[in-house]
């Protein structure tokens, strides 16, 4: 080391000099005091946070090898096969463990699962049935069908394991329902119980102050326990209206407990309802968050959920059980279980570890998997069976097609009835241990059935409702329905549960984004889903099943409304108004399966991701929502009652790039969520309720003519769009039949095409057709206030900007798919399917149609893989966008080497089949061979290029391995050398 450093330098972590057996080095570009660094304190550092590279300038450490003196130039040949053995060796044991854990978690708990399934529900069990079952486990018949089916059992008992675990969090963080916690209150013990003799008593006299913190500690109130029942009725009153206010479909009973959702007149100002005078903001409204839906029945509600009435008044706390259970938790010391927290690792649960200790996880596994088949499976299966037979419904099951699910089903409502019984029961015997368990199954067995109704039934149904009302807009009859239902019931089932679903979806998030533009207040028969405190598990827990009731009636009735302004009134019109418009083509009986191909290429991978990654529809569609609530609330004097009020909240300047680009504009109203607005006071005018009354009616009318509207315009502009398409087809496609001119009775032509296109291709680019012109619309009205100077400006920039594009779109959509998809023409399909006595015809459409699709799966690819230079280009040009694109580095980043290695695969192959073949065989056969087995086997060729490659590299590190295992002594960190030090020494040499 030279004399500077061990001067004053000292190292920048252990703040100490350097010494002749502990030097200082510089190895990163830092300067000045941290400069300077031991070797052993960075690789502390390096081993503690894991970096190979200096946190403050990004250097990258390196460090020379320091081998033995005896090491001889090359290895013996000794050494690298015993190297290369041992590393073999290694493979072959990693390759066999992780084998076994393959066969373990993918073969063995799958099979026991469904053939334990198979064997409790194929017939009758009997003894002999339960001793064949291991025998059955080593069947090898079905075995790869019995696997895969295993999966899907093995993930319901998974799915319902983590239910349980979750509902058990839910419970006792937010505390079980209301008659569950007060059944478990006991009176606490108020005087010292009597004495049996006069010894004892004067022990206690003795002790008088060993007796008071007893009687306090237990009168403590334990944690997350609500207030004493005591201090429950010494609270202040509330209000009725508080307690009776909903925000639920409940309007009937709305209107029942409060006369009228308005507030009541106030006599000073009869124009200004009474909420409005007197009560503050959020306080009379029914549209307030914490309102919306009660988390808490009433305390004295009777009903189905099995609440009863407080026999042990007086107050207490907890149940005896429970209070032991939060002494446990109490006494619980975090330390002892940090230590089996970090030990169990996915890797060691999984056996990925190289232990065999997962085998024991297997078969904790496969037992938990036949107890939660035989618990929640076969009991209630059962039970069900035995009911429904009991009843005498057994054909009405059997005709449903779903035997087993209804069947089930009926089962655990059996298990809830029996809860509820058995509950009252332990309630009246005083069994307060099994009253508290047998409320907690019973709870446990109402969310589950209520999740099914609200996430399978009310979906399912709003499904077969829309398609109800949707078989006149495509000529169909109930009788098909049947008839398909019959023949695939599943996929029916699950079609109709899918559509329903997405109907919901699409549904909730309108309602969000209207009630960023009314006033809060209007909604109020509708749950707010932006509220924080809504949970529908909590409500779930702790409403009755009679509210739960009321709200899915209210819910199938809003929907079912909706479906009919929206779907089954316009389609009635459309037919009676245009009846050659209906019905919509779904079924396509054509050969020309090209442009069809064609077509949903193009809308899944170029249409549909253009208008999914862009937020103005959202914002379109909430400028068009507010002036309609101007128009109709001018219309009807209702600006006060319908609008928000926007004084004390200005509305934010508009921006035009999205903030999230990436999400479709149903998404946007999840994102972009506002906390529920307090209530604002409205303005009551004279005929209050015939101006309701109107305004529903506006809203019906509003919707139909808005559905009318949607079904009619992009349907009629994609029909013309697909004639032009058709037609103009290129010449290699298939023919086309020209679409013929009819007249109508009008006058009017009216074009008809007699081989159809399915109409969602016809929606797909009417829609984008539509979005395109409203997008150019908006641009030019944001355009015109600025003046014609700007005007034309922006003009000249689009223009630019546009030339840009399409040169872009021209050679990265255009020509590189082009050449990718008549690539692996010529490489995969042609070799495959073309016989050899045969002349390959290459539609260049449907190869750049699929090369499209093939272009975006290898960018995907490449984007998950290693940095490398075209890589960081595709980066850059994503990154810069439309707005800030480099053509240059465009075009010769990335365009041009990805074009000249397809155009050098397809040209050199072609060239050499049909220029220099020809001049060595004479014999046309053998061309024609060659001509179509080259491609392929030059791509062999560059395979296996790249796999002796590989290996070369692999086989280098195995040499390094090797020599620095027998042979490596030590590591010497490498100084950086800063330019100006190399320079001067360049000069003075």
């Amino acid at each position: 080391m030279t004399e500077d450093m061990l001067g004053s330098d000292i190292c920048r972590v252990c703040r100490s000099e350097g010494l002749a057996d502990r030097p200082l080095f510089h190895p990163c570009i830092c300067t000045g005091s941290i400069k300077w660094i031991h070797q052993e304190c960075l690789l502390q550092w390096m081993r503690y946070s894991r970096k190979e590279y200096c946190e403050l300038c990004g250097y990258r450490f390196s460090f020379t090898p320091i081998y033995s003196p005896d090491m001889p130039r090359r290895l013996p040949l000794k050494d690298v096969v015993g190297g290369l053995l041992s590393s073999i060796v290694t493979a072959v044991k990693y390759w066999l463990h992780y084998t076994l854990v393959a066969i373990a978690w993918l073969g063995v708990v799958p099979l026991t699962a469904y053939r334990t399934y198979k064997t409790l529900f194929s017939g009758s069990l009997d003894l002999v049935r339960i001793m064949s079952l291991p025998v059955d486990m080593l069947s090898t018949e079905n075995l790869s069908s019995d696997v895969f089916d295993g999966c899907f059992v093995v993930s319901c008992t998974l799915f319902g394991f983590i239910g349980l675990i979750w509902l058990r969090e839910q419970i006792l963080h937010a505390g079980g329902p209301d008659w569950l916690e007060r059944d478990n209150v006991q009176l606490p013990p108020v005087d010292n119980p009597p004495h049996r003799d006069v010894q004892d008593g004067q022990q206690h006299q003795d002790q008088p102050a060993a007796n008071q913190p007893q009687v306090q500690d237990n009168n403590n109130v334990p944690p997350f326990v609500e207030d004493p029942p005591l201090l429950r009725e010494r609270l202040p009153p509330i209000e009725e209206n508080e307690l009776e206010i909903e925000l639920d479909p409940d309007i009937g009973e709305e209107l029942l407990n409060n006369g009228d959702p308005r507030p009541l007149q106030n006599p000073e100002n009869p124009e200004i309802g009474e909420n409005d005078a007197i009560n503050p903001p959020g306080v009379g409204e029914p549209d307030l968050a914490r309102r919306e839906d009660e988390p808490f029945p009433p305390r004295d509600e009777p009903g189905i959920d099995g609440a009863q009435p407080n026999v042990q008044a007086g107050g207490g706390w907890r149940a005896q059980g429970q209070g032991q259970g939060e002494a446990e938790e109490a006494n619980w010391n975090p330390m002892e279980w940090d230590r089996p927290a970090e030990e169990l690792t996915w890797e060691r649960l999984l056996g990925l570890d190289g232990s065999l200790l997962f085998l024991e996880h297997v078969f904790w596994v496969v037992s938990l998997n036949t107890l939660f088949i035989l618990v929640f499976a076969f009991c209630p299966y059962h039970i069900g069976h035995i009911t429904i037979a009991w009843i005498g419904l057994q054909e009405h099951v059997t005709a449903s097609h779903f035997e087993g699910l209804v069947t089930t089903l009926c089962g655990y409502c059996v298990i809830a009835v029996s809860m509820v019984v058995l509950h009252t029961l332990a309630a009246l015997l005083g069994l307060q241990r099994s009253q508290r368990v047998l409320g907690l199954c019973y709870v446990v067995v109402k969310v589950s059935l209520l999740s099914v109704v609200e996430i399978g039934v009310l979906p399912l149904v709003c499904g077969w409702w829309l398609d109800i009302c949707s078989l006149a807009m495509f000529d169909a009859s109930l009788r098909d329905r049947e008839s398909a239902f019959k023949l695939a019931p599943g996929t029916s089932m699950f079609i109709h549960w899918l559509v329903g679903m997405v109907y919901i979806y699409y549904f909730a998030s309108f309602i969000l984004l209207l009630r960023e533009v009314v006033r809060p207040g209007v909604l109020w028969f509708l749950r707010n889903l932006n509220d924080p405190d809504f949970s529908p598990i909590q409500e779930m827990i702790h409403l009755p099943l009679l509210r739960h009731a009321r709200r899915l009636v209210g819910s199938a009735v809003i929907f079912g409304t909706v479906v009919l302004l929206m779907l089954w009134l316009p389609v009635k019109i459309l037919r009676w108004a245009w009846p050659g418009f209906l019905p919509y083509t779904v079924t396509v009986q054509s050969e020309a399966q090209v442009s069809e191909l064609s077509l949903e290429l193009l809308l899944l991978q170029v249409i549909l991701p253009a208008l999914l990654e862009q937020s103005h529809t959202r914002t379109w569609l909430k400028a068009l929502l507010r002036g309609w609530c101007k128009v109709v609330a001018w219309f009807l004097d209702l600006q006060s009652y319908l609008l928000r009020d926007q004084s004390n909240e200005p509305e934010p300047a508009v921006i035009d790039e999205p903030q999230h680009p990436h999400l479709a504009a149903a998404h946007q109203a999840l994102v972009q969520r506002e906390r529920p607005v307090g209530f604002q006071p409205y303005v009551k005018p004279r005929w209050f309720p015939a101006r309701l009354i109107g305004l529903l009616l506006c809203v019906c009318i509003s919707l139909v003519v808005a559905s009318l509207v949607a079904m009619t315009l992009p349907v009629w502009l994609g029909r013309r769009v697909m004639a032009v398409w058709m037609v103009g087809a290129p010449a290699p496609s298939p023919p086309v039949i020209i679409p013929a001119l009819a007249a109508t009775d009008g006058g009017e032509i009216v074009v008809t095409l007699s081989g159809r296109v399915h109409e969602v291709y016809t929606v797909a680019c009417g829609t984008y057709v539509c979005w395109a012109a409203a997008r150019g619309l908006a641009l030019a009205l944001s355009w015109l206030p600025r003046g014609r100077r700007a005007v034309f400006d922006r003009i000249k920039h689009w223009a630019v900007l546009g030339l840009k594009a399409s040169v872009a779109f021209v050679l990265l959509v255009g020509v590189i798919p082009l050449l990718f998809g008549l690539l692996l023409e010529l490489v995969v399909v042609v070799p495959l399917r073309v016989p050899l006595e045969q002349n390959p015809i290459l539609f260049v459409w449907q190869d750049w149609a699929l090369g499209v699709l093939y272009t975006k799966i290898a960018t995907a690819v490449m984007m998950m893989g290693p940095e490398w230079r075209l890589r960081l280009a595709i980066e850059r040009a994503y990154n810069d966008g439309i707005r800030e694109m480099d053509l240059k580095f465009v075009v010769t980043e990335l365009a041009a080497p990805v074009i000249c290695c397809f155009g050098l695969a397809l040209t050199i192959p072609y060239a050499v089949a049909h220029s220099i073949i020809p001049l060595f065989v004479s014999n046309l056969q053998t061309q024609i061979l060659i001509a179509r087995r080259l491609y392929p086997f030059l791509l062999l060729v560059n395979l296996v290029c790249i796999v002796i490659s590989f290996q070369v590299r692999q086989f280098k590190k195995l040499y390094e391995h090797i020599k620095n295992d027998k042979y490596l002594v030590g590591q010497r960190l490498v100084n950086y050398e800063h330019r100006n030090k190399a320079q001067q020494q360049q000069r003075s040499s």
